[in-house]
């Protein structure tokens, strides 16, 4: 068991040396993380590719609510969410949707989406400024679509399909941050 202590609205608290923790499922999340390198299950030299790792801290935000404006680690909005799990890789970029849609290099197809990638939708269905943002956490081969990671003003940080009808209406294209691995 980790040692921790539980604030208002089930949320953990481990310490100075630990990020603060969302709610229970970050709290797992840690904890198997931890388990994992104890028990050996790293293997010394071995290592996931850093888009996955990317993905993998991302995931352990899951349940954090949004706020406008908000930087984090305790609430998000959609681009201070991306900019703060970028950063924590070492890739300095900002907070800010329209100016991310400018970072790293252009994804010229949707077949062409990686795990990883910066995804971007518009304001509204149809329009032509950047409005929203999240990361690629999963390929669908045979769909051709992808589930992404965002904080949403409903639901904070979750994992959504892009086959919904309100994603597939407002994408716009998508950055790369991360070079090919």
């Amino acid at each position: 068991m980790v040692a921790g202590t539980e604030t208002q609205h089930g949320k953990f608290h481990l310490g100075k040396k630990f990020a603060y923790v969302c709610n229970v499922k970050q709290l797992h999340a840690y904890a198997i993380a931890i388990l994992a390198v104890l028990l050996g299950a790293v293997e010394a030299g071995a290592q996931e590719p850093l888009s996955e790792q990317v993905v993998d801290y991302a995931k352990t935000f899951i349940g954090c609510p949004y706020r406008l404006g908000a930087p984090g680690p305790k609430e998000f909005d959609c681009s201070s969410y991306t900019s703060y799990i970028f950063n924590h890789f070492g890739y300095n970029i900002p907070a800010y949707s329209k100016t991310q849609f400018r970072q790293g290099r252009k994804v010229e197809r949707y077949s062409e989406l990686q795990i990883g990638d910066l995804v971007f939708f518009g304001k509204r269905a149809g329009a032509r400024d950047i409005g929203h943002v999240g990361i690629v956490v999963k390929i669908d081969e045979e769909s051709g679509s992808f589930s992404f990671i965002h904080a949403s003003v409903t639901k904070g940080v979750t994992i959504e399909s892009a086959n919904h009808p309100y994603f597939q209406m407002r994408y716009m294209g998508a950055r790369r941050i991360i070079p090919d691995e």
